[in-house]
């Protein structure tokens, strides 16, 4: 499989990357380790995961899926063989199980990498990711912004001189911003170049063929500072497979087990994924391959988070690197995309 840079580091990720996210919740730790296995032998180097997993967060499962990470590493002895990825969680009512509620200061940083290194049996994490920002902003698909006093938001100074510390100690090795916007990845670089720290080497951050707000401002900002997407959501939690149409509630599927995903239902979301999915049937491939492929081959994405409950999923996943949409199909999906986007001319 095709590597890349991992922003300006001498790291190679493959094109895509195994998000882990159901793991400990929807897929057991056997399950796991099957999905890790058929991953490194299908040429995917790169592992996505983070503290607060697996979704949804609950405090009897938190951490399970970094545990499942660190048992198939002793198990596998595969370690020198993956570039890990983990986040720590920013503040949020909704996780007070998560070190009594977490914070972006230097030493909820510490406590966090130090559980993080613990769980995966590991003493170095590749890419450490700042989960979502300490200050007040739009993320997780929020819109209608609503500028808010957030003076009591950790600094961004505190956080990434923390993050440097940790890096200079070689727990971490680089670090990454994740549900971020323009300004806060552009002022993150600022507060770096200020101090003479490092850059952060990616941003990871949703994106799909029924969101592409990426587009607007940080895919200049991926391309311009070296900082490329780590795509998530790339099916739109599985939407636009199309099994959700027409009413579908597939059996384990996760909009029928989670009803607070609500992000990618509509009726105008619906419309645009049945076109998607006729698309894809003229195109001969699923929907499923199509929306991937499409995501995995923008300029500005370093890697693609794939993400599977089932095994037959994954391959599908997997085979999608195989595709390359060519200029026709990008010019209609292209046509699909903006009758639901409603671009100014």
């Amino acid at each position: 499989m095709e590597t890349r840079s991992l922003g300006n580091t001498q790291l190679q990720v493959s094109k895509l990357c195994l998000g882990t996210m159901t793991w400990g919740e929807q897929n057991t730790e056997a399950q796991a380790h099957e999905q890790m296995d058929y991953a490194l032998a299908n040429g995917i180097n790169f592992f996505d995961v983070a503290e607060m997993y697996p979704v949804p967060p609950r405090p009897d499962t938190q951490g399970a899926t970094e545990r499942y990470i660190g048992s198939w590493f002793q198990k596998s002895g595969n370690r020198d063989k993956v570039i890990l990825a983990t986040k720590v969680a920013g503040p949020a009512d909704w996780l007070l199980h998560v070190r009594g509620g977490p914070q972006l200061t230097r030493e909820h940083i510490v406590q966090a990498v130090e559980s993080s290194l613990d769980r995966l049996k590991t003493d170095y994490i590749d890419l450490y990711q700042v989960h979502w920002p300490a200050r007040k902003t739009n993320f997780f698909g929020q819109l209608g912004y609503q500028h808010q006093d957030d003076a009591d938001a950790t600094p961004l100074e505190e956080t990434l001189a923390a993050l440097n510390e940790l890096i200079q100690q070689g727990k971490i090795r680089h670090y990454g911003l994740s549900n971020e916007t323009a300004w806060g990845a552009m002022k993150v670089v600022q507060i770096a170049d200020a101090n003479g720290w490092p850059h952060p080497v990616s941003i990871q951050n949703p994106y799909n063929l029924l969101n592409r707000s990426y587009e607007v401002g940080l895919a200049e900002v991926s391309h311009r500072e070296n900082m490329g997407l780590l795509a998530y959501s790339p099916l739109a939690f599985g939407v636009l497979s199309g099994k959700y149409l027409n009413d579908q509630k597939p059996d384990n599927a996760r909009l029928t087990l989670f009803d607070r995903f609500t992000r990618y239902l509509g009726e105008q979301a619906e419309s645009a994924t049945q076109d998607y999915c006729d698309l894809a049937a003229e195109l001969g491939m699923s929907p499923a391959v199509m929306a991937q492929a499409f995501v995995t081959e923008r300029s500005f994405v370093t890697s693609n988070i794939i993400g599977a409950t089932t095994m037959a999923q994954l391959q599908e996943n997997i085979d999608s690197a195989q595709v390359i949409l060519d200029s026709e199909a990008l010019a209609k999906i292209d046509a699909i995309h903006a009758r639901i986007s409603n671009p100014c001319p």
